[in-house]
Parts: structure tokens; sequence; C-alpha cells
């Protein structure tokens, strides 16, 4: 059985790409658990992160799957996935909180998009990027996923990547940037829920309006409108807060408000 699982463990909202026999491939009810969990996140104040990784530690996703294409007849059909698709990235996008993904072996098509909309990736020695569509599907990427993977790896990289369906090794993932850190194996759960502590312990409001600006700079560059956001951040408790105890050397505890 093919599903996306969720776990809340105190202010982490843990997700698992769950299609083991077929590599973690993303089927549609799978693909419906992650446009969910924008509005999840955002009804739940205490959720501080979300940490996105695939079932059984072989794979983080190895994309859509296949099986759900063998009835397109038409290239309406291809317009119709395509829009389904960018509408579940773009709400993923749009998760207040930081999002990390864990990713051992192949994060590739549909993964390697979902692994460039997490905020932090951290994977293993073994794990590999790509989208080889041009030498296995014959179908191609909207430009919201190549805008992405351009924002995380350069264009440059990124077209190199596609148009010679390639697979990049985390070693050159983490150099360009997409990956954050490389992690053996032995150190991988360790390291992750070192991070997730970091940034649990983070002011949220500030952590969310520099995910804010990240979509924004995306679609508007540099002009982006941001008074919205920074009227928001420094006109907040947490703000005030903030100041009060750096003046006074105490720690403090962020509300989120």
């Amino acid at each position: 059985m093919s599903e996306l699982q969720f776990e809340r463990d105190g202010a982490i909202l843990r997700l698992t790409l769950s299609n083991p026999e077929r590599r973690n491939a993303i089927t549609w009810p799978m693909y419906d658990g992650l446009a969910s969990v924008e509005q999840v996140v955002a009804e739940d104040r205490g959720i501080r992160v979300v940490v996105l990784r695939g079932a059984g530690g072989k794979a983080f996703a190895a994309g859509t799957d296949i099986r759900q294409f063998a009835s397109f007849t038409t290239g309406k059909e291809g317009v119709e996935y395509e829009r389904r698709i960018a509408a579940v990235l773009t709400s993923f996008l749009r998760i207040r909180v930081p999002v990390v993904g864990v990713v051992q072996g192949p994060a590739v098509g549909a993964g390697l998009a979902l692994a460039a909309c997490c905020d932090l990736v951290v994977a293993t020695p073994d794990a590999v990027f790509g989208a080889p569509v041009a030498r296995t599907l014959g179908n191609t990427l909207p430009p919201l996923v190549i805008a992405r993977l351009q924002q995380r790896l350069g264009a440059g990289r990124t077209m190199a990547l596609l148009l010679t369906a390639g697979l990049m090794p985390s070693s050159e993932a983490a150099i360009a940037g997409f990956v954050t850190e490389v992690v053996e194996r032995e150190d991988l759960d360790e390291r992750v829920e070192q991070l997730l502590r970091v940034i649990c312990a983070n002011a949220p409001l500030t952590l969310a309006s520099l995910k804010e600006f990240d979509r924004r700079i995306l679609r508007d560059g540099a002009a982006a409108e941001s008074e919205d956001v920074l009227a928001e951040v420094y006109g907040s408790r947490d703000f005030q807060a903030g100041v009060k105890a750096f003046l006074a050397h105490e720690d403090i505890e962020w509300e989120g408000r």
C-alpha cells in the first residue's frame, strides 16, 4: 500500500513517503497527502519543523509511479497531470515552517522536484539526484520545477543535468548548494535530530519570513514586496521579547506571535 505517513513528534511533523516496493514512487494518494501538509501545519501552530524522508532507507522517491501514465493517450492529460503536480509543489513551498528533506538513495523525477522544495537537504553518500526523462519516459518538466532547480543548483548545472539525463551524486549536489550536508548512513539519524533541535529553538516568525521572502524572490526577484512581512515580524511579541531578553542576557522561549 502506498501512502504518505504522518507522525506528530512534539514540535516536529515527520512525513514518510511509503511505497517501498517501487522505491517510494509517488502515487496519487501520496500526492494528495503532500498537498494537505500546508493546511495541517497552518492549523497547528505548535509545529516548528517538517521532516520528509522515504520509507525503507533505500530510496527517497523514484519519481511518479509510472503505472499512472499507462492510460495517457492525449496531450491534454499530460497538461492536467502537470497542473496537478504544480499545485502540490506550490502548496509544499508555502508550508510556513522549515522543511528538511532526508535523502537516501535516489531522488529522481518528481522525487528530485520534491527534494528541491525542501529548505534543507541532508543526504547520504549513496544519494543521487536527477530527472532522466529524456532517456527514460520522453516526457518533460514544467517551468515551475526548472525554475526551482535553477534557484537551488544554478542554471548551468540544471540544464546540464536535464539535457544529459544524468544523475548527480550527493557530493556534487553539496558543492552546488542543493544538498546542505552529506552524512554517513550510521550518523544520519543523529545528525538530522540535531538539526531539527536547532531549528525548533529558533524564532518561528523569523523563519517563516525568510521562507516567504525566498518564495517571493523566486517569483519577483529582489524587488519583491516585503513590507507586509516586515511589519508582522517587527510588530510581534516575539521581537519585543527578543530585544528585552538580548539586552538582559536572558534566554527566551519563542511564542510565534
